[in-house]
């Protein structure tokens, strides 16, 4: 990570993950970089207003900038218009949370999601919005990675890692034969799913959008693993499957999901 463009992305990604921000020494310690160069990329991202600092010599945090810019450009692509009131339909009639991703080069990106609990218990994720599925722990990541050939999907899984998410169920971590097996049985069943695997007491059922060849995303259900069970799940599929399709069809209105197309 020599080239400043590199550092800078860096700090923005890591900042990220902690809302709460993070002193110069954290950030230069867990990118390894010299706490000097640490304190001109911090500086450099203060004044142009994506990062602030409201305590003196306190920690470092995103501003609001950086996200506005991200939500500005997802506004602009048509998703929102277009795919969510199928979300919003399907949150309603399951019930659960329903989350749409599209493929990103070589990453899953879950982009627009649909709370259907009302009360009770819910998985609510807000955190890992934007973020990158885990393609081999994640019903959604297994769903897309099924569809890919087998050597970009093995390659695409070994380069993200198969340590499981923080917050696995124990034991759930996979090795590469248990990998094929998953992948196995996702595209003998054209549905993925995931319990305990992702998040402990948490399962999800995920299909790809159709498409000929690599799928450009997928559609997810997800929820409490004792409200989400397996006969629940098969009865949800059809459900699932039917939004696939709809989104699939309003595509072409959608830049972004038409160019994943």
């Amino acid at each position: 990570m020599t080239a400043p463009i590199d550092r800078t992305l860096a700090v923005l990604e890591l900042l990220s993950l902690h809302p709460e921000g993070l002193s110069l020494q954290a950030v230069a310690t867990r990118l390894e970089l010299p706490p000097s160069a640490t304190h001109r990329l911090l500086n450099d991202l203060l004044r142009l207003g994506y990062v602030c600092q409201p305590i003196p010599q306190g920690p470092y945090a995103l501003t609001m900038r950086l996200a506005a810019l991200g939500l500005s450009w997802l506004g602009r692509t048509g998703i929102s218009d277009m795919a969510q009131p199928v979300l919003d339909r399907l949150a309603t009639d399951t019930g659960e949370l329903v989350r749409l991703s599209l493929a990103d080069g070589a990453a899953l990106v879950w982009v627009a999601v649909a709370q259907g609990a009302t009360s009770g218990l819910r998985y609510d994720p807000a955190r890992e919005q934007g973020s990158a599925a885990s393609l081999a722990y994640s019903a959604s990541g297994r769903a897309w990675v099924a569809t890919l050939p087998e050597d970009r999907a093995l390659a695409l899984i070994a380069a993200q890692g198969l340590t499981p998410p923080e917050g696995a169920a124990q034991g759930s971590r996979l090795d590469m034969d248990g990998v094929l097996q998953v992948l196995a049985r996702t595209r003998a069943s054209g549905h993925a799913e995931a319990v305990d695997c992702f998040l402990d007491g948490m399962a999800a059922i995920a299909v790809p959008l159709p498409a000929e060849g690599p799928s450009p995303g997928c559609l997810s259900i997800a929820g409490p693993a004792v409200r989400l069970t397996a006969p629940r799940r098969a009865e949800l599929l059809p459900l699932l499957n039917a939004a696939a399709v709809e989104i699939i069809a309003i595509a072409p209105a959608s830049r972004l999901l038409r160019g994943a197309l």
